[in-house]
């Protein structure tokens, strides 16, 4: 008996380990305004606030949307309308040194206010337009991606 609970607690730390090494938690929707989706492991879910996005997910806002979502080391992103945005890499774990922020902004307008991650390892901040590759320095950016 004890040996079946073992494998079955076994199975279940493998199983829970490997599902969120697949959906890593990067922050939270704080308004979401108009028509705004976030694909997220093949799902197009409509973006609500309170609703967690994740490492990997892909932000796109219609003609009328807009988007605010706070990191989980208070980094703060917010899209405006036809906008499209991928969160490529998060990771917070100051305690393992574990530090890394990579987004790309596909096509729109988006604002970045740096967070922890950039206060403690400005380094491991990437931010990718389609013709550009910036490295953060400061505190606040504004950025354009696609025709003007």
């Amino acid at each position: 008996m004890v040996q079946k609970l073992s494998v079955f607690a076994f199975v279940l730390l493998v199983g829970s380990t490997a599902a969120s090494a697949q959906s890593t938690t990067a922050g939270r929707i704080k308004s979401a305004t108009g028509v705004v989706h976030v694909l997220h492991a093949g799902s197009d879910v409509p973006a609500q606030a309170g609703h967690t996005v994740y490492q990997g997910d892909l932000i796109r806002t219609g003609r009328d949307g807009r988007i605010g979502v706070t990191l989980n080391d208070d980094t703060r992103l917010s899209l405006g309308p036809d906008s499209e945005l991928r969160l490529d890499r998060f990771s917070y774990a100051p305690a393992d040194g574990q530090l890394g922020l990579a987004i790309k902004l596909i096509r729109g307008v988006a604002a970045y206010v740096s967070g922890r991650i950039a206060k403690l390892a400005p380094d491991s901040i990437r931010i990718e337009t389609p013709t550009a590759i910036l490295g953060v320095r400061g505190t606040t950016l504004a950025i354009r991606a696609g025709s003007v």
